[in-house]
């Protein structure tokens, strides 16, 4: 664990925390409560983003973590980061709406980062963000990550990962080195 100056405190999630994260990656991508920050889906996709058994397995893979951040004790952003051989994999990233915007996203990316390339030597960080997300691969490429038009297809059909509202949702690979 450990607590920067901007006040954040780092550590990996726990058992205990899986609501309160589930909770959080919700809000940050469905329903209303998503529209108070520029992150949300909710007009690609409804239904659930994340599950309980869905972060639990992100908790408890041996090459998976799920990097907590709290701001006076409340979670405030998270984001799983695995380690796949010489890159590290990003994910289920999520900031409190009420806080987007300030700056806490780009804190956490770095860290993330920083993470991935002192404990596993990642020299590269990989993600998948859905291709139709332009202001969001935007706000990527700003942190460095490039566009590799690898594209994967959305899993349509399994609610696991929400429900569709369009027919051309796909994923986008980004990637940028961490050396």
């Amino acid at each position: 664990m450990a607590t920067t100056a901007t006040g954040l405190t780092f550590r990996d999630a726990a058992d205990a925390d899986v609501d309160e994260l589930v909770a959080l990656i919700e809000s940050a991508y469905r329903g209303e409560s998503s529209r108070a920050g520029w992150t949300t889906e909710a007009d690609l996709l409804q239904g659930q983003r994340t599950d309980p058994e869905g972060v639990r397995e992100v908790i408890a893979s041996p090459d998976s973590r799920l990097l907590t951040v709290e701001r006076d004790g409340r979670i405030v952003a998270c984001c799983q980061l695995e380690h796949r051989g010489q890159y590290a994999y990003f994910g289920m990233f999520a900031v409190s709406p009420a806080l987007q915007g300030a700056g806490l996203g780009k804190t956490v990316i770095a860290e993330a980062e920083r993470q991935a390339r002192e404990t596993w030597g990642a020299t590269e960080m990989h993600m998948t963000v859905i291709s139709v997300r332009e202001e969001l691969i935007a706000w990527y490429e700003r942190r460095g990550y490039r566009r590799t038009g690898r594209m994967t297809p959305f899993p349509y059909g399994d609610e696991r990962f929400g429900i569709p509202q369009r027919a051309d949702l796909r994923f986008e690979l980004l990637v940028k080195p961490l050396v």
